[in-house]
């Protein structure tokens, strides 16, 4: 957490026999759309904007909006009513998190995206290694900019980014607010002689003010004592951090059948993810698990898919 040392990184794919082969280094490589574990970016930048606190009120009414015609669902049918600010990135709440934004940054959409700018996800982090992927964070200045675009980021969707910079994001959370930079070799020596050492970088030195890191760090204890990573919560080890549900944009294609389907989100393809740290209290580790296509008979939700490889590790 405090060097920024790369411990491990594990890449498998899985062949439609079920094979596990090693392709891609993903973690840096891909960039996709995360979900549901953006809403830290978004829950920090309207708490540190000092626009809320965590106890305000939101109504999610019955976890079902439309925004100039395009819903916003929660995964929990019925929806939770009027819940605070906390509880809304507890349970996870696509509508709560929506609302927040909209009422807060529609008319300065630019104040927003300084913050997704401060937290590091407007360029690649620039590794020596080659391949890393371009994060895409829309700006209303793009022809690609509508009515809804600022809505459908603060809930994860119409952005793309990697999982390194998710987890860099994240470690900073659990660093007190320190962004630095990834790490991954720590000396180069030629036999015993240490020719170059690669010391810890600091991209930011706070990314927030400390009560605001202090109030989401208690907030994604609370995730995994009571909210969407239940799940996995052991009394013998404190675990902190946000899951993530994403349905996969599929473009156009022929299915099976010989049918064209049109290009869209799909209601069975999904990325399931978890983002977080660990102890809770004084954290060593950081950690992104990214999962996709779950067999959704078995469960496809982030806390019950990446969460307990989280745990696992």
């Amino acid at each position: 957490t405090a060097t920024g040392e790369i411990k491990a990184i594990s890449n498998l794919g899985r062949t439609s026999k079920g094979k596990y082969y090693e392709k891609r280094n993903y973690a840096i490589w891909e960039s996709h759309e995360p979900g549901s574990t953006f809403k830290l970016a978004s829950l920090l930048a309207v708490l540190d904007d000092k626009k809320i606190d965590t106890s305000t009120v939101v109504d999610t009414e019955k976890g079902r909006i439309f925004i100039h015609g395009a819903k916003v669902e929660d995964s929990h049918r019925g929806g939770y009513g009027k819940i605070s600010a906390a509880r809304v990135f507890e349970v996870s709440s696509n509508v709560g998190i929506v609302k927040l934004i909209k009422e807060h940054y529609d008319h300065q959409p630019e104040k927003f995206i300084e913050k997704l700018e401060k937290y590091g996800f407007t360029k690649p982090i620039g590794f020596q290694i080659k391949g890393e992927g371009k994060p895409k964070i829309p700006v209303p200045s793009d022809k690609s900019w509508s009515k809804i675009s600022l809505e459908w980021m603060s809930w994860g969707y119409g952005v793309s980014v990697t999982p390194m910079q998710t987890l860099m994001f994240y470690n900073a959370i659990a660093n007190n607010g320190v962004m630095v930079k990834p790490r991954f070799i720590k000396e180069l020596r030629t036999q015993d002689k240490t020719e170059k050492v690669f010391k810890t970088e600091v991209l930011h030195p706070k990314i927030a003010s400390q009560e605001t890191i202090n109030k989401v760090r208690k907030i994604m204890e609370n995730v995994v004592v009571r909210g969407t990573a239940k799940e996995i919560y052991s009394p013998n080890f404190s675990m902190a951090g946000k899951t993530g549900t994403a349905k996969k944009f599929v473009q156009k294609h022929t299915d099976k059948d010989g049918k064209i389907v049109s290009a869209g989100y799909s209601n069975k393809r999904y990325v399931a993810s978890f983002a977080g740290f660990f102890p809770a209290e004084n954290p060593k580790y950081s950690c992104i698990v990214v999962i996709h296509d779950p067999k959704k008979d078995r469960g496809y939700y982030g806390g019950s898919v990446a969460g307990p490889v989280f745990k696992e590790i």
